[in-house]
């Protein structure tokens, strides 16, 4: 496939803000920095919210429709709201905004696992914000609670319900036969679009290896009925998108996934890494895809069928 999906994920819920002071955290941040990417070459925006006083993930309606309005008519990309949100929160919680906003497309994570982010504490030596520290060591006790009966919720509530389509993130080769099973009982239609997700501690390692593995044990359960992409934590982000691109997928970059554009220097903006990317996939000979072009590539409903 020539045409390729660039997703930028613009500030996530894992990278905290004494991080970087870089990652967008207020209702503007993330505009300004969500139509940067989109400008930059960004087909689709992966997008989670902030509590604009302190920086902490937030899955309130209001913090999300503060921007994403503001996104809708500053940009043409696909709106892909997340409902994994933190592992931290409940499905009530991470629902909340999608159901209100009924996007064309929305993130869901296909297993439960540990999600640990504890390591990354050790990193910081002054912390901007109370929350931080104890947020990130806590999560040495925490299960990213994905249960089946929480993954047809999401299917049948945003799915069904709203005419959404899905991200499927599969951190591990057990998530892609739970999504198998949810095909198989006929809640989810193809083209799947299948997220490989690398590198976060208790998932996939990022192994060129699993990579490959992944698209294997893929092709094996969907055929020709999937579409896959790839995110990766930390460094592994421009080497493993990369591999993917090679092989035909479609990749992931943005400040949810990596705060660097280089090793030892932080990026300044999504944009950047969106505009590195793009480089590197035109040069293999791969031609980015529009905004419209997701769209019909993915199945989607459209924008003016949403609730922002």
């Amino acid at each position: 496939m020539t045409k390729i999906l660039i997703t930028c994920a613009v500030t996530g819920s894992i990278h905290t803000p004494s991080m970087s002071s870089h990652l967008p955290v207020t209702a503007g941040e993330i505009t300004e920095q969500g139509i940067g990417a989109s400008e930059a070459g960004a087909a689709i925006l992966h997008l989670h919210a902030r509590d604009p006083e302190t920086g902490r993930p937030s899955a309130a309606p209001e913090h999300f429709m503060a921007f994403l309005p503001r996104l809708k008519q500053g940009c043409d990309a696909v709106l892909n709201l997340s409902t994994g949100g933190s592992a931290i929160m409940s499905l009530d919680e991470r629902l909340a905004a999608p159901k209100r906003a009924a996007p064309e497309m929305a993130s869901l994570n296909m297993g439960s696992m540990n999600f640990a982010l504890y390591p990354m504490a050790e990193r910081i030596g002054e912390w901007r914000h109370d929350w931080e520290k104890p947020f990130l060591e806590g999560t040495d006790d925490l299960v990213f609670k994905n249960t089946p009966r929480d993954i047809a919720r999401i299917l049948t509530e945003l799915g069904t319900d709203r005419g959404a389509r899905f991200e499927f993130e599969c951190y591990d080769l057990s998530h892609l036969y739970m999504l198998r099973h949810f095909a198989d009982r006929d809640l989810i239609q193809p083209p799947f679009f299948i997220q490989f997700v690398f590198g976060v501690l208790g998932g996939m390692g990022p192994d060129p290896e699993n990579l490959t593995h992944m698209v294997r044990i893929a092709d094996k359960l969907f055929g020709q009925d999937y579409m896959f992409s790839v995110l990766a934590a930390g460094r592994h982000q421009m080497p493993l998108v990369s591999m993917a691109a090679a092989m035909g997928g479609h990749v992931r970059v943005g400040l949810e996934d990596s705060l660097t554009i280089a090793r030892g220097t932080l990026a300044r903006s999504n944009a950047e890494q969106v505009a590195k990317i793009r480089r590197i996939v035109e040069d293999m000979g791969r031609r980015v895809a529009t905004a419209d072009e997701a769209r019909a590539m993915l199945g989607l409903k459209g924008a003016d069928r949403t609730e922002i």
